[in-house]
């Protein structure tokens, strides 16, 4: 029999708008969609999706639930019975159409199991979507870049050593838990700085300086630290 493909396909930040015709499609065309969760239905990327593609609700919900944890070795044993849960549908010749948010490129959690499942001999495909930090941008009504201005994209930055004073613009990326921290550094760079919270979904906020940003900005919260004065 003919092994099924597993596809990685990202659903965009948060607006269910911004999903692509691809991924619609692809949802839509195949059986089982997996979800990175333990009940599909609470996670974010089926919160999205289910409101471009009614046909979501009749799908087969794969849960693959891989927790946050630091440690190595559970981390690897999660990814291990993740893409197992994975290829127990492949084997049956059916595809797995994984849903994850934003880009399925940008720390994206399939993208452990993409290694997994081609180590394995199975195929996957990877299916890009709107990153949270263009939309966040867009909805700033701002350039991310102009000119010749590079992009510095960071993770956790309570993490990083650095006082941003690199040329180019900053997207800072899953600081909400030490955000006062990160609130420190900002202060320090001098730079323009704007963030938005839950973009595109609801309770959405915008932050367009430093001080207005709450300490307790919630999970979804990207900034944008920008250099003053136009590019050249």
């Amino acid at each position: 029999m003919v092994k099924g493909r597993a596809f990685g396909v990202g659903v965009g930040p948060g607006d269910p708008e911004l999903m692509t015709l691809k991924a619609v499609r692809l949802i839509r065309e195949n059986e089982v969609i997996a979800f990175p969760g333990k009940v599909p239905e609470e996670t974010t990327a089926y919160k999205i999706a289910v409101q471009a593609v009614l046909e979501l609700k009749r799908k087969e919900l794969l849960p693959v639930y891989m927790p946050m944890v630091t440690d190595r070795d559970m981390i690897e044993e999660s990814h291990r019975k993740g893409a197992a849960v994975i290829e127990k549908i492949l084997d049956q010749g059916r595809n797995v159409v994984f849903l994850t948010l934003g880009d399925s490129t940008i720390y994206c959690t399939f993208t452990y199991l993409q290694a997994i499942l081609e180590e394995d001999g199975y195929e996957t495909e990877l299916v890009s979507g709107i990153t949270s930090f263009c939309a966040a941008a867009a909805r700033l009504n701002i350039p991310l870049a102009e000119w010749n201005e590079p992009v510095h994209i960071m993770p956790a930055m309570h993490r990083l050593e650095t006082d941003l004073d690199q040329p180019g613009n900053y997207v800072l990326m899953k600081s909400g838990s030490h955000m006062s921290e990160v609130k420190a550094v900002l202060a320090r760079s001098g730079r323009q700085v704007m963030m938005v919270e839950n973009c595109g979904m609801t309770g959405e906020k915008i932050y367009r300086s430093v001080e207005e940003i709450p300490d307790d900005a919630g999970y979804f919260s990207l900034i944008i630290a920008k250099e003053d004065g136009p590019a050249l």
